[in-house]
């Protein structure tokens, strides 16, 4: 049974974000990381690939950077599949397949509450900048984190490249992150989307998340056996690998 997007006030909100925003979406993800995204989203792709996996998915896969990197990084040896619920994602996603004339990966309409597929089906699982949606003041995200669990081979890898808050220890550099996404991520992307909503709700949400070492507690807390992570950027993002 698919899940309706419309079954609480969160949900709602983000399928309303996403749906609202794709237009712009990756001009503003690459200046409001200075580009380092790109970077970043390559780091997730090989660890994603660590394990040769046969079969790996790209979680809430928006406009298909993760998944069609790894895809280009198997060289043929895993099958990539990519799921989000906002159509107009998808479709910008699949344009760059096309643009890159490859058939892989395959990109899927489908609701991470309620994911399409049968349980131990995957070696491994890629999201990049959307575990913050499923999880920063979600009453959904146990429900979510159940799913992914759910999907994942035993010894899987579970991989995040995210956002993240930089250590109280490193002041200066967490006060500059803090102004630097009050201000200059809000406005920017308030200016290129016309969406203020959407980029209110982005740069709270990336304001306010959990720093590395909350981030891999929650991911021991929803069950996973054990959690890595490597700080990017002096802690302003982070790349956690969880293990079921």
């Amino acid at each position: 049974m698919k899940a309706d997007p419309k079954e609480n006030g969160q949900s709602r909100f983000l399928h309303r974000v996403f749906t609202m925003v794709p237009p712009r979406y990756d001009l503003i993800n690459h200046l409001m990381t200075l580009g380092k995204d790109v970077g970043w989203r390559g780091i997730a792709a090989r660890e994603s690939l660590a394990n040769a996996p046969e079969k790996a998915l790209d979680l809430c896969c928006g406009t298909g950077d993760l998944a069609l990197t790894m895809s280009a990084l198997g060289g043929g040896k895993t099958k990539v599949l990519g799921i989000d619920y906002s159509r107009p994602m998808l479709t910008k996603a699949a344009g760059k397949a096309e643009r890159v004339g490859t058939p892989e990966p395959g990109f899927i309409c489908g609701d991470i509450e309620a994911l399409p597929f049968p349980d131990n089906c995957f070696d491994s699982i890629g999201i990049s900048f959307a575990f913050r949606n499923l999880t920063y003041h979600n009453p959904l995200a146990g429900r979510y984190l159940a799913e992914v669990l759910r999907v994942l081979k035993k010894g899987g890898r579970f991989v995040i490249v995210e956002s993240s808050r930089p250590s109280p220890r490193a002041r200066l550099v967490r006060w500059m992150h803090q102004a630097y996404v009050r201000h200059f991520v809000f406005r920017l992307g308030w200016l290129i989307s016309r969406s203020r909503e959407s980029y209110a709700y982005l740069a709270d949400s990336v304001s306010h998340y959990y720093n590395a070492e909350a981030l891999r507690g929650l991911l021991l807390e929803a069950g996973f056996s054990r959690v890595s992570f490597a700080r990017l950027f002096w802690g302003a993002a982070a790349v956690h690998v969880a293990i079921k």
